[in-house]
């Protein structure tokens, strides 16, 4: 079963949270790519350390969305916050592994903002 068929079959979710929840789990998984690639590259290094950041407070932010979680918007402006900020690092590389991360984490800083207004 996919992360979409999963999320799906949550119950009291609205479209919005179960894209978040989607966006930010993909977010944490292309952020562990790309620090991965960035290992043993000393000018990669905050790369590095920014994308981990971003894999575990997606990971984290998803998981509170799902349970409907009273800090959701709190850590969906943290969240907002670090993709911004490793979106940026991440664009100013050249490496395929980090535009396509920048590409992810643009997405998911916009959808954490959309449920800070929700």
């Amino acid at each position: 079963m996919s992360l979409a068929e999963t999320v799906s079959k949550i119950d009291g979710l609205s479209d919005e949270e179960r894209e978040c929840i989607e966006i930010c789990n993909e977010a944490a998984e292309v952020c562990e790519w790309c620090a991965d690639e960035c290992l043993g590259d000393e000018e990669m290094e905050e790369c590095a350390r920014l994308c981990r950041d971003v894999a575990d407070i997606a990971s984290l932010h998803a998981r509170f969305v799902a349970r409907g979680s009273n800090y959701s918007d709190q850590l969906a402006e943290a969240c907002a916050g670090v993709c911004e900020e490793c979106a940026e690092e991440c664009s100013s590389h050249d490496h395929d592994h980090c535009q396509v991360c920048a590409d992810v984490l643009e997405a998911c800083a916009e959808h954490c903002r959309g449920m800070m207004r929700a």
